[in-house]
């Protein structure tokens, strides 16, 4: 089991984007820039990235690159706690194939990376009013087509069987409009997948972020915790006039936001979750904010363990 000091708590790079300054994709940039990079973090007291494919797909590495990246790794001082596809969904009418074949390369590459979890979902690219908005989720995105759902399912099921065959976990994304877009979907979804190797990623920041009502956040938690093995975790201010209908959100710390994490991830520790954290945030200096939930949710698993040591 893990300590505070030890649990898996990464820090997502998906606020580097995609491609460099000059425009080079990062997956084409030199291993100077990625050492950069992962040094910004290291320079906050992280250890761990979740590199995302949103950053660095390293399933479209070569051979060659992926041990550059080692190298990287290694000179930095640094290691990945999880890895996460984004955006790139198994049913995706267009590219849902290639993405399969992704996430079998994630799966198979994670054990040599210490990783014990690969994190996917069924979230799509953004539409054009969504890349324009100040915030994506101001505007409605892909809504996943019910007909494709037992394909899915089956192809989950196959990324659960070859997770096994590697001794680590598939988790799913909780995201608006998917098979798993609230927590009853999710807990559905996840049971009719039937997966010992299959679990729930409880990112209920995508949701309390939305303009429009959504479940209780104490009582969405209370149903997807049992079956969590991964925590995309975020934070947002939500509020709503009736008067107006209007709903307000915007991206905050973890100690700051609508959610109450330090009452949550107690929670989820009582009902037995043992997976990795990945920090996330968007919006002002992101990296920086990333770098303090880190060490508030060290603080908090500090504290609780204190009381009910695993």
């Amino acid at each position: 089991m893990f300590t505070a000091e030890n649990w898996p708590i990464g820090a997502n790079m998906l606020s580097f984007g995609s491609t460099t300054s000059d425009g080079t994709p990062t997956l084409e940039a030199s291993s100077a820039i990625w050492a950069s990079q992962l040094r910004q973090v290291k320079e906050l007291g992280v250890d761990q990235v979740d590199p995302t494919d949103a950053w660095l797909p390293l399933a479209k590495l070569s051979d060659e690159r992926l041990e550059e990246f080692r190298r990287v790794l290694d000179g930095e001082g640094m290691s990945l706690s999880s890895i996460s596809m984004t955006r790139s969904s198994v049913v995706d009418v267009e590219r849902g194939e290639q993405n399969l074949a992704d996430a079998h390369r994630f799966i198979e590459l994670a054990p040599s990376f210490g990783v014990t979890v690969v994190n996917t979902g069924f979230m799509q690219a953004l539409t054009g009013k969504q890349a324009k908005a100040i915030w994506f989720w101001l505007e409605d995105g892909h809504v996943d087509d019910p007909a494709l759902r037992d394909l899915a399912i089956e192809r989950v099921r196959e990324l659960g069987d070859a997770a096994a065959s590697q001794g680590v976990q598939l988790s799913l994304e909780m995201y608006e409009d998917t098979y798993v877009g609230t927590a009853d979907e999710a807990v559905a979804f996840v049971q009719d997948v039937d997966h010992s190797s299959v679990g729930l990623n409880p990112d209920l920041g995508n949701l309390v972020r939305l303009h429009r009502e959504v479940e209780a956040w104490p009582e969405m938690f209370e149903k997807v915790l049992p079956h969590s093995n991964f925590w995309h975790i975020k934070n947002y201010t939500r509020d709503y006039d009736a008067a107006t209908g209007a709903y307000t959100s915007a991206p905050m710390p973890l100690k700051y936001g609508y959610i109450n994490y330090r009452t949550v991830i107690r929670r989820a520790l009582e009902l037995g979750y043992t997976g990795p954290f990945c920090c996330e945030h968007y919006g002002s200096d992101s990296l920086g904010v990333i770098a303090e939930n880190v060490h508030y949710i060290r603080q908090v698993l500090a504290s609780a363990l204190a009381e009910h040591p695993a």
